[in-house]
């Protein structure tokens, strides 16, 4: 069954269940009021007429006149009055057989009483008179509401049900196809979407909030990592390929070159000495390739543990310091929490360390001696490192490239490098659950930003 019938069958089930429940209390609750009501009129019938004909007449004339005056005849009315004798016998009078013998038993136990037979109700009541005398009265009327009324009631209540149900089966198809719209919109959307035109996205409006929204901005999220995915494979394969190849190709052309014929020991030791630089080139970009590919995991893979990143920092200067000890590292550790436990964080040791390492060595190379600054701080329970240079920057028209792998920018042909270190940084990053950017200006410097959640908190994003 289709969402929208579902929604149009629940939609009318629950506002005709109200409806026949609200109608059915109505009805009920009127009808029973009715019978009371004019059970009631019967009595004030039955007393005024007792008087009227029972009493003194100084108050028969103002009775008959409030009667008059305030009480409508009902219709088949009938009022008979019988003297009782003694202890309240039953009269003998043979209209009084008219009337059931327990409905006359009743009223002269309990002084009143009423029934009604199909639509003729009947009541009555013992009335004593100023000279003590005991009179039985006896009022019975058809019950006009009961015949004309309820049964109106009835007919509008269900004509009211019939119309009610249409009206609702009409706004649950309207509500029904606002609500399935937006979601047959989004499925309409991404049968459009492929491995051709990954760069279609789900209209999102900024000011909803609601679940469609979010199921379009989960869904495009999710496209978002499928198009960098794609993207970074395609880059991935072309850059290794040719990175790859390159030194293959010198190689197999030295060999080549070398083996073509007899030449002398000399000559074969340098052609040996340019396979073996081509060869330690190829087997660099191997491991960076590879380190690379190991890093694209969701991180289940590698062991972490709980660490602070003071300390980790302190070890990445000391190895970069030992790598090239030209290298000029200025730390900055002066917003650093009073609390050590701010600084922990869940991370893997070795590649974390190789991540900031990079950057701060690649900082250095691009900085021609210049110092690279270093600053940690903890903010909204969030690790902060930035690294800074003064090197030869980025072009802008080049940032968006940084991280494809084997990238590297145009100003860079003067300094060695296989463009792994920032792709390899970010993956690491990600890995931890954080963020890194990069801001650059050519020829100003570059500076890189890492914020890592604090120990506790990362576990639960």
């Amino acid at each position: 069954m289709k969402v929208q019938n579902k929604i149009i069958y629940v939609l009318i089930v629950i506002f005709v269940s109200y409806t026949l429940l609200y109608s059915g209390f109505i009805y009920y609750s009127i009808s029973n009021y009715a019978f009371t009501d004019f059970y009631k009129r019967l009595e004030i019938r039955a007393i005024t007429t007792a008087k009227s004909q029972l009493e003194h007449e100084s108050d028969v004339n103002i009775i008959k006149e409030l009667r008059q005056e305030y009480l409508e005849e009902l219709q088949d009315e009938e009022i008979r009055i019988f003297p009782l004798e003694g202890k309240r016998n039953l009269p003998l009078d043979h209209d009084i057989s008219n009337y059931k013998v327990s409905f006359l038993e009743e009223v002269l136990a309990e002084g009143k009483a009423n029934y009604n037979d199909n639509k003729t109700y009947y009541y009555g009541t013992v009335y004593t008179s100023t000279s003590n005398k005991d009179y039985l009265v006896i009022v019975s009327a058809e019950n006009y509401f009961i015949t004309h009324h309820i049964l109106y009631l009835r007919n509008l209540l269900f004509t009211s049900l019939v119309i009610a149900l249409i009206i609702i089966l009409v706004v649950s198809i309207m509500f029904s196809r606002r609500i399935i719209k937006p979601i047959n919109d989004i499925i309409d959307k991404v049968k459009e979407i492929s491995s051709d035109n990954l760069y279609l996205r789900l209209s999102t409006p900024k000011e909803n909030d609601d679940t469609i929204s979010k199921l379009a901005q989960t869904f495009n999220d999710m496209l978002n990592r499928l198009e960098t995915s794609f993207e970074t494979q395609k880059n991935f394969i072309s850059n290794a390929s040719h990175e790859l190849n390159t030194p293959l190709t010198s190689i197999i052309g030295e060999a080549d070159v070398t083996l073509s014929k007899i030449r002398k020991p000399e000559e074969y030791i340098i052609s040996l000495q340019t396979i073996l630089e081509d060869a330690e080139k190829l087997n660099k970009k191997t491991k960076a390739l590879l380190l690379l590919a190991q890093t694209g995991f969701d991180g289940k893979g590698q062991r972490f543990k709980k660490l602070r990143i003071d300390q980790l920092i302190l070890d990445v200067i000391d190895t970069c310091e030992k790598i090239n000890p030209s290298n000029k590292v200025c730390l900055d550790f002066s917003l650093l929490p009073e609390h050590p436990e701010l600084l922990k964080v869940n991370a893997n040791e070795a590649l974390l360390h190789l991540a900031i390492s990079n950057i701060i060595l690649n900082g250095c190379k691009y900085s021609d001696g210049k110092p690279v600054h270093v600053a940690l701080g903890v903010a909204d329970k969030e690790i902060i490192l930035i690294i800074k240079d003064d090197g030869i920057g980025i072009p802008k028209e080049e940032i968006k490239y940084i991280y494809d792998p084997y990238f590297r920018a145009s100003n860079t042909k003067n300094y060695e490098g296989y463009g792994i270190g920032l792709p390899l940084a970010r993956n690491i990053v990600k890995i931890h659950k954080g963020d890194l950017q990069v801001s650059s200006e050519a020829n100003k410097g570059t500076t890189v930003k890492i914020n890592l959640a604090v120990y506790g908190t990362q576990l639960n994003k």
